[in-house]
C-alpha cells in the first residue's frame, strides 16, 4: 500500500487523533492490551514515559499507534539489526512507511532512504544506539525540514548497569534528547527492578517520566526446574512431548550450542544453531527459518530472540543455568507470545554455578554480577512456587486464583503441580536462623548468616567477630542448601524480609513474635522429606508431572468397591511404612489413596495418572497396589 492510499484511509482516525479508532483502522484490533492506552495516551499528551511490560505484552504498539497521530517522527532506537528488519516488515505489510538504517544498507539503499525521510514519507525510523551516535544521522536527524515528535528506546534495561545486559552505548542516547528537546522520551522494557527503573529514568535524562508497571506473570508459561543429569536424554525427551512444536534451547557457550545442534539433527530432528561464532549470514538464514516454521528447534546462545515475534514458540529450555533473573525472564518470555499454553525447562547443576563465578571474577562488576546470580540460584533452588518466587524478585505479589477440587494449578510450576510438601517441625532450626540474624544486628543475607550457622571460619566472619557469638556452629543439623531452602521459607510465610540491593535479611513483626514467645512451628521443607526417603531410595516427587493437568478425583458416595479399596490401601501402606521405618503419608498422602480408589488403575502407565505416584513410586509400589485394587 503507498503511503498517500494509506493516508486517505486513516485520515479520519487521525483528524480525530482518536487512539482507538486507529488501534482498529490500522492494525485491526477491537480493544486495547492492559496499559497500552494509559501508555499511548501519556505520550501523545507529550509526557516522558516509562513501560515495563512483559514479552509478548504489546510494547511496540505503545510508539507505533502515537507516531502516526503526531506529526512529525518517531525515532526508536533499537539494539537488534535483526530487531529493525523485522519490526520494519510487519509496520510495512500493515501500510506504515517506517525504514532502518544500519550497516547492513548498501548505499544505495541508504541514499534512498535518506530520500525518503528527508521527503517525509517516513513515520517512524529504526537506529541502533551506535548509528545514533555518529555525526551522519544526527545531522540527518537535525535536517531543518525534519521534525523529531519522539524518541523511542527499545530494550531501555541496556542502559543500566545493574541490569542484565548493560551497553555502554545506550548511555549516549541522552545527548540526543538535547539535540531535541521538544520530543516526548518513551523507554520500553520487560524487565526492570526497581533499581534498574531509577537508572533507566536517570542515565536517559527523562523529564518527570509516568512510570507503567504490568503485571510480569505469563500465567500461560509453565515452569519447571529439573536436576542436570542425563540432561541431553532429558532435553530429547522434553522434545518428544513437544512433538510438531516450535521451541528454543539456551546455551552459555558456542560449543554447547552446535553439540546439541548436532546431536538434535542426527537423530532426526529439525534444529539449528544460533550464536555470535556463526557468519551474519547463516545467523540471518537460521533465524529466518524458525521464523517461518522451517526449522522447530534452534538452539542458541542469549544472542537469540531479543525482539523476534514469533508467537508460537511452545517451550523454552535453558540448558545452563542463566546468569540472572532478568535473562533467564527474558528468556523464557519468548514462549507462548500468543497467550496459548507454553513452557519452560531450566536444567539445574552446581557446575554451572562454578563455570559463571570463573567468569565473574573478570566482569567490570563481580559484586553485583555476584548478586545476580544468587538471585537466580535462589530460584533454581527454590521448594515454594516458582511463580511466586520469579514475581517477588519483581516487587510483585503472586495470589493465584482461588481453585476447586476440580481445577487444578495447570499452568504453574512443577511445585505447585506435584503432590504438596508435608508439613515439618522446624521450630529448633527456625529460631536459631533468626537468632542469628538478630546476633548479627541484621546486617548480613542468607549465605553469610548460613556460614554462621555451620561454622565457618572465612576470613569475613573471623573479622567480624562473629566466630565469637553464640550462633556459630549451632546450625550443623541442616546442609547449606537445607538452611537456604528454610530462609526461602521464612520470607515466603513472612517472618523475615531481604532489604536493599544486597538481600540484607531483617525480622519482621512476626518473626519478632514468634522469637519471644517460642512456639511451635511446622513448615512445608522439602529436602527433609527427601531425606526421610534415602533409606529406600523413594523419590516424593511426581516425576512423571511435566506441565499435564492431574487430576484427584474421588470416589462416588456409594461406591462400596472403592471404600474396600480405600481400607486395603490404608492397611498395606501401614504395613510398609513400618517396615521402612518412616510415617504412612510418606509413602502416600491421603489424596492419592481417593484418587486411586477413584480411577481404579489397571497397570502401571495407568499409575502415572494418578496424583502423587510419579514413576520411581510407581515401579517400587505398582505391582503391590494394582493387586489390592484388583482384589478388592
Amino acid at each position: 500500500m503507498c503511503y498517500n492510499n494509506y493516508v486517505k484511509i486513516v485520515a479520519n482516525a487521525f483528524e480525530q487523533a482518536d487512539p482507538k479508532l486507529v488501534l482498529k483502522t490500522v492494525f485491526g484490533y477491537d480493544e486495547f492490551r492492559p496499559l497500552q492506552k494509559d501508555i499511548i495516551t501519556n505520550v501523545l499528551k507529550g509526557h516522558d514515559t516509562l513501560a515495563v511490560m512483559p514479552t509478548g505484552g504489546g510494547k511496540s504498539l505503545c510508539y507505533q499507534l502515537p507516531a502516526l497521530i503526531m506529526q512529525g517522527i518517531t525515532i526508536v532506537v533499537s539494539p537488534l539489526i535483526s530487531l529493525m528488519q523485522d519490526q520494519v516488515s510487519s509496520l510495512k505489510t500493515a501500510g506504515i512507511q517506517s525504514a532502518f538504517l544500519n550497516s547492513t544498507q548498501s548505499w544505495e539503499e541508504y541514499c534512498k532512504t535518506i530520500d525518503e525521510i528527508k521527503s517525509g514519507q517516513i513515520k517512524i525510523i529504526y537506529v541502533s544506539p551506535e548509528g545514533l551516535a555518529t555525526n551522519k544521522i544526527r545531522e540527518l536527524l537535525s535536517s531543518p525540514e525534519l521534525e523529531i515528535s519522539c524518541i523511542t528506546i527499545d530494550e531501555a534495561h541496556c542502559v543500566s548497569q545493574w541490569g542484565h545486559d548493560f551497553r555502554p552505548d545506550y548511555l549516549e542516547i541522552s545527548s540526543v534528547r538535547h539535540l531535541f528537546p521538544k520530543a516526548v522520551m518513551l523507554a520500553l522494557t520487560a524487565t526492570a527492578t526497581e533499581h534498574v527503573r531509577q537508572d533507566i529514568c536517570k542515565n536517559l535524562g527523562m523529564k518527570n517520566p509516568k512510570v507503567f508497571i504490568s503485571s510480569f506473570n505469563r500465567e500461560n508459561i509453565y515452569l519447571e526446574v529439573q536436576p542436570k543429569r542425563g540432561a541431553m536424554e532429558t532435553v530429547i525427551n522434553y522434545i518428544r512431548r513437544h512433538a510438531g512444536d516450535s521451541g528454543i534451547i539456551y546455551c552459555n557457550s558456542r560449543k554447547q550450542v552446535e553439540e546439541i545442534a548436532q546431536t538434535l539433527d542426527k537423530k532426526g530432528y529439525s534444529a539449528l544453531p544460533y550464536h555470535a561464532g556463526l557468519s551474519d549470514e547463516v545467523r540471518a538464514k537460521n533465524q529466518d527459518m524458525f521464523i517461518k516454521d522451517e526449522v522447530q528447534i534452534i538452539v542458541a546462545t542469549i544472542a537469540f530472540g531479543m525482539g523476534i515475534n514469533k508467537p508460537n514458540v511452545r517451550y523454552v529450555i535453558n540448558y545452563d543455568l542463566p546468569k540472572s533473573i532478568e535473562e533467564y525472564y527474558q528468556e523464557i518470555g519468548r514462549a507462548g507470545r500468543d497467550g496459548l499454553p507454553s513452557s519452560a525447562l531450566l536444567l539445574y547443576s552446581a557446575g554451572d554455578i562454578h563455570k559463571i563465578k570463573f567468569f565473574i571474577d573478570d566482569s567490570a562488576d563481580p559484586e553485583k554480577a555476584e548478586l545476580l546470580l544468587q538471585g537466580m540460584i535462589n530460584y533454581a533452588t527454590s521448594r515454594t512456587c516458582r511463580r511466586k518466587a520469579l514475581l517477588a524478585y519483581f516487587g510483585e505479589t503472586y495470589e493465584p486464583a482461588e481453585k476447586s477440587d476440580e481445577s487444578q494449578n495447570l499452568c504453574c510450576c512443577d511445585i505447585c503441580s506435584g503432590p504438596a510438601a508435608e508439613l515439618k517441625d522446624v521450630t529448633i532450626p527456625s529460631q536459631k536462623f533468626l537468632c542469628c540474624i538478630i546476633r548479627t544486628n541484621q546486617r548480613f543475607g542468607a549465605g553469610y548468616i548460613t556460614d554462621v550457622l555451620l561454622g565457618s571460619k572465612a576470613q569475613r566472619i573471623i573479622d567480624n567477630g562473629h566466630t565469637q557469638i553464640s550462633t556459630w556452629g549451632i546450625g550443623t543439623e541442616y546442609s547449606k542448601q537445607e538452611w537456604l531452602e528454610l530462609c526461602d521459607i521464612l520470607v515466603d510465610e513472612g517472618y523475615i524480609k531481604k532489604t536493599g540491593d544486597y538481600n540484607v535479611l531483617e525480622l519482621t513483626d512476626t518473626g519478632k513474635r514468634f522469637v519471644a514467645s517460642r512456639t511451635s512451628l511446622k513448615l512445608p521443607m522439602r529436602s527433609a522429606t527427601i531425606r526421610s526417603f534415602s533409606k529406600s531410595g523413594v523419590s516424593n516427587y511426581n516425576t512423571n508431572v511435566r506441565g499435564e493437568k492431574i487430576i484427584a478425583e474421588k470416589p462416588a458416595v456409594n461406591d462400596e468397591r472403592a471404600e474396600a479399596i480405600i481400607t486395603n490401601l490404608k492397611n498395606w501402606r501401614k504395613r510398609k511404612a513400618d517396615d521402612l521405618n518412616i510415617a504412612p503419608y510418606m509413602i502416600f498422602g491421603d489424596k492419592t489413596l481417593l484418587d486411586l480408589a477413584a480411577k481404579k488403575p489397571k497397570n502401571r502407565g495407568d499409575l502415572l495418572n494418578v496424583y502423587g505416584i510419579g514413576r520411581v513410586k510407581a515401579e517400587e509400589f505398582g505391582r503391590a497396589i494394582l493387586q489390592i485394587i484388583e482384589e478388592s
